[in-house]
């Protein structure tokens, strides 16, 4: 069987070169470090009001702003490490240790859900008392739109980057902002005479916050898992199929590593081309898919003669597989001598 393997590294092309890494992982870090300070900033000021007002709602959204910024350290720590290049170890490289930083940041929003629902219920119990209302209901305002500020930045450059991880925390700082303004709720509640509402608004963001962590770990576990957008494998296939001189595309596979994404498949070919031809319809291939699929940077092409396609002449030979090769055989045999 003529096979031919091909690697996007034996091209000079600007995608997935190394300084593309190294450009995106610093626009990354640039990220991470102005989401840092900006969600720091944000609360620490409300960590002040919630100390001297005594708001339930805002001491929860303050809990989870904290859990949030320091959600940025994991991911900068993943970010340095993808910059490595890779060892005969590892030899994908570190661009999988986003994914674990993404797992640590689900576990981290846990934990803040945790702590603000204890103390949530804990005054719910006992009973609170909120003073200084204006300063509180500024203090939820300034939190909605630092987190908001955020969010917008972080899903925006993640999906350039296609960091599943940095969208995932720019839509938890979304919601962030929105259970910010919830606690305006609360400061309304106080100044009806319903203070109740108030720890009733640190439990109602709780359980937002836990939402939070079921969309983000469904991401996040994809990801670990290989799994991939079914639309992402159904577009290389056709980009594949467009090629002169491509026959049939089958086998394709792509899983991310990071937010960047590898890809392997088998296209068919003339059995009668040289290797070089060949060779050159493959490059085509991984030309193409390099300028028409996002975040592409690594294919591995497989090459079939039209007389043995598909992935049934890859299969290790057993009694079954000989059996399957025979009838596959006889199949492709009269739809060759059909097509002349």
């Amino acid at each position: 069987m003529g096979l031919l393997h091909h690697h996007d590294h034996g091209h000079t092309h600007t995608h997935g070169s190394v300084d593309s890494h190294i450009i995106e992982n610093k626009e990354a870090t640039r990220v991470l470090l102005l989401s840092l300070i900006g969600l720091m900033m944000t609360a620490v000021f409300q960590a002040v009001v919630a100390a001297f007002t005594g708001s339930t709602a805002l001491l929860a959204d303050t809990i989870h702003n904290f859990g949030d910024s320091l959600t940025s350290i994991p991911l900068w720590i993943a970010f340095m490490l993808s910059r490595r290049p890779p060892t005969k170890r590892f030899t994908y490289g570190y661009s999988r240790s986003e994914d674990l930083a993404g797992l640590i940041i689900v576990l981290v929003i846990l934990f803040s859900a945790v702590i603000a629902g204890y103390e949530s219920v804990r005054r719910l119990i006992v009973g609170s008392e909120m003073t200084h209302l204006g300063v509180t209901a500024i203090a939820a305002v300034i939190g909605f739109i630092g987190n908001e500020a955020v969010a917008v930045y972080r899903i925006r450059m993640g999906k350039k980057m296609g960091s599943a991880a940095l969208v995932a925390d720019g839509h938890h700082a979304r919601i962030d902002g929105w259970t910010s303004l919830a606690v305006l709720v609360g400061v309304l509640g106080a100044w009806v005479g319903f203070p109740v509402l108030d720890p009733i608004i640190g439990l109602v963001i709780t359980v937002m916050i836990l939402f939070i962590v079921k969309d983000s770990a469904k991401t996040i576990f994809t990801r670990l898992l290989d799994g991939i957008d079914p639309e992402v494998v159904d577009q290389m296939k056709h980009v594949a199929a467009q090629i002169e001189g491509v026959y049939h595309v089958s086998d394709v596979k792509a899983r991310w590593l990071g937010h960047h994404i590898t890809a392997e498949m088998s296209v068919t070919l003339n059995s009668h081309l040289t290797v070089k031809e060949g060779h050159d319809v493959v490059k085509a291939v991984i030309h193409r898919l390099h300028h028409e699929v996002d975040h592409v940077t690594a294919v591995q092409v497989h090459t079939d003669p039209m007389e043995e396609q598909g992935s049934v002449y890859h299969e290790p030979h057993t009694e079954e597989h000989e059996h399957q090769l025979e009838s596959h055989h006889h199949h492709m045999h009269a739809h060759l001598h059909g097509a002349h």
